[in-house]
């Protein structure tokens, strides 16, 4: 089926099988959301009377069932729980830390399942995948790797190319140009042959939408010279591709296939797609399967498969910098000075470093490998933020990794690094199981061809839409959001952040859409500061905020300091996907304008 130029749904040859879908098990309207107190929460389903346990705190909501692993008991509060995080068994007095999902007593004995937490305008659902660990279905028995057989090589970021017999696969190539605007740029330099490496691969896996992972100006290259190179992605609600016609760029093979089911490649190679269980609309991750060996990318994907996952995998991959968001370096006023933002970050990077470590611990893979993290605000106008964004560093983790579970590899590559599966799970001493660049490579980016992307965003600002006011409601109509109590003051700047002469700076009341000349009183507000040219390019194109958001292109304060998670999931996640209609709008002006000399002509209005 057709799905735009080059999109395919993709249906698996394995006819017989169900694809991996999502399964809600309770809601919870907004006035109920409101009234969940910090520490446990015991709901239950009126319509079938399952019980669910939900825990909140500053970091968000966790949940599961309300049922005990060992025999099915009831869990009640633990009277002797000071902490409010621990619940008691009912039958057999065993007890569970749901801050942690981890049983207590008895210790190391087993682990809650966690379930999928999903947020919709206000509301809460608690949802399971089902089938929750689809890949044993058809279990394979690993046969025997030749030296060379598979190979794995980074390439940069979150690029690596994967060779399993004799076939070649790439994970999400950004080799080339800027991400989210002109936020993010790379911090490695790809091997000289990494683009050749992309156009000679026999297929791709790009694991969601945003430009770190798909990046256009690297698939421009793919187009130009192997247009019809099959790319595979998941079924997101938001299509990964969803702006591909308009890009330009013209690919003839993308393939969107169902979550949870085996794709067979040939007769020793599969994959799998699975969504993400914070972020299913968008996030996926990837099993990759050759001779029954196991590879597991978990991407950027905040719980991957709802917390599911293969254990003792030949080859774990995931992410592990941070620093990918706005927040807190971009917020002014308030609370925000540089030594509380300096000691947020400080304290989110070592809550993530203990996370990951924690996790692949649980997971017990033979290998690890931490990647997807390696960029930088490489562009001289975002300093401040380069200096202020501290990330994890991959030699940290994969040393806590190693202290707490001294049995896994890891592995922290170079560009153009090459570990060799089958010597490794062998002989991890092996000299000839990890490959480094050669002496003298270039490891580090120094040049970036900043003009010729920053350019491109700027070429916008001339557009003939802005010489036209009306575009501010033309645009925002099309946006399709309202109902929200919310006032935002959209203000354009220049590169410092410092307002425009004759720059648009605007108030936009969500509650009905309209467009105030002054600041209501009594009313949540935000004031976004834009850089000129990435708002208007963003606007001119359709495009969505995470742009501005993830790519540090704006400064924010807000009164009262609350986060506004239905405005910015809206405009990062949910714009159209059909841009904007500038020549009807363009059209409309010239309509209006021919009226107005109408008028001025005859002396009264004729329309």
């Amino acid at each position: 089926m057709r799905t735009g130029a080059g999109v395919n749904r993709f249906f698996s040859s394995n006819t017989h099988l169900m694809a991996q879908v999502t399964k809600t098990l309770l809601t919870l309207d907004p006035e109920a959301v409101l009234t969940l107190k910090h520490g446990l929460n015991f709901k239950k389903n009126p319509k079938d009377g399952k019980c669910y346990i939900i825990y909140k705190d500053a970091d968000g909501v966790k949940a599961c069932r309300n049922q005990c692993k060992h025999q099915g008991g009831l869990f009640i509060k633990d009277i002797e729980d000071l902490d409010g995080k621990t619940v008691r068994c009912t039958k057999h007095y065993w007890k569970l830390n749901v801050s942690t999902m981890e049983y207590v007593n008895p210790p190391d004995s087993f682990q809650q399942d966690e379930l999928g937490v999903n947020w919709n305008d206000g509301s809460l659902e608690l949802v399971e995948l089902n089938p929750a660990e689809p890949w044993l279905i058809d279990p394979k028995v690993p046969e025997q790797l030749e030296a060379g057989e598979v190979t794995i090589t980074y390439l940069t970021h979150a690029c690596m190319e994967l060779k399993l017999g004799n076939k070649v696969m790439l994970f999400d190539p950004w080799l080339t140009g800027p991400a989210f605007a002109r936020g993010w740029w790379l911090l490695h330099e790809p091997p000289a042959d990494a683009l050749d490496r992309l156009c000679n691969a026999d297929l791709i896996y790009i694991s969601h939408m945003h430009s770190d992972h798909l990046s256009y100006p690297t698939l421009k290259t793919l187009a130009e010279r192997r247009p019809d190179l099959p790319i595979y992605v998941g079924d997101t609600s938001r299509p990964v591709f969803w702006y591909l016609d308009k890009s330009g760029v013209k690919l003839t093979n993308i393939n969107v296939i169902n979550f949870g089911i085996w794709q067979n490649v040939d007769e020793h190679l599969r994959f799998m797609i699975l969504m993400d269980g914070v972020h299913p609309e968008m996030d996926t991750c990837i099993i990759v399967e050759y001779k029954g060996h196991v590879i597991l990318n978990t991407v950027d994907c905040t719980q991957p498969n709802g917390g599911h996952l293969p254990r003792n995998v030949d080859l774990m991959m995931s992410d592990f910098a941070g620093g990918a968001s706005g927040f807190p370096m971009t917020f002014t006023g308030g609370k925000y000075t540089e030594k509380w933002k300096e000691d947020f970050i400080k304290n989110e990077r070592k809550k993530l470093l203990n996370y990951k470590a924690q996790l692949v611990k649980s997971l017990q893979p033979k290998i690890y490998c931490p990647f997807a993290g390696y960029f930088v605000e490489a562009h001289p106008s975002d300093s401040y933020i380069k200096a202020t964004n501290v990330k994890n560093c991959a030699e940290d983790l994969n040393a806590l990794i190693s202290k707490q579970a001294d049995s896994i590899t890891t592995w922290t590559p170079k560009p153009g690094a090459v570990l060799d599966l089958g010597l490794t799970l062998r002989d991890p001493s092996d000299r000839a199981a990890i490959t480094n660049p050669p002496p003298g490579t270039q490891i580090m980016k120094n040049s970036w061809k900043f003009d010729q992307y920053v350019n491109e965003l700027n070429a916008a600002i001339d557009e003939e839409i802005f010489q036209h006011k009306g575009w501010v409601q033309f645009y925002y109509n099309w946006a399709g959001f309202k109902d929200y109590n919310l006032v935002v003051q959209v203000i354009e700047t220049d590169d410092d952040f410092n307002p425009i002469p004759n720059g648009y700076n605007y108030f936009v009341d969500f509650l009905d859409l309209s467009f105030p000349r002054q600041r209501p009183k009594d009313r949540p507000y935000e004031e976004i500061k834009n850089r000129v040219g990435v708002i208007r390019y963003m606007v001119r194109h359709g495009l969505l905020w995470d742009n501005l958001y993830i790519g540090f292109q704006n400064r924010l304060s807000r009164d009262p300091d609350v986060y506004h998670h239905r405005f910015w999931n809206h405009f990062q996640t949910n714009l159209p996907l059909t841009g904007p209609d500038w020549d009807l709008f363009l059209q409309e002006v010239q309509d209006e304008e021919t009226d107005m000399q109408t008028t001025g002509s005859n002396g009264c209005n004729l329309s």
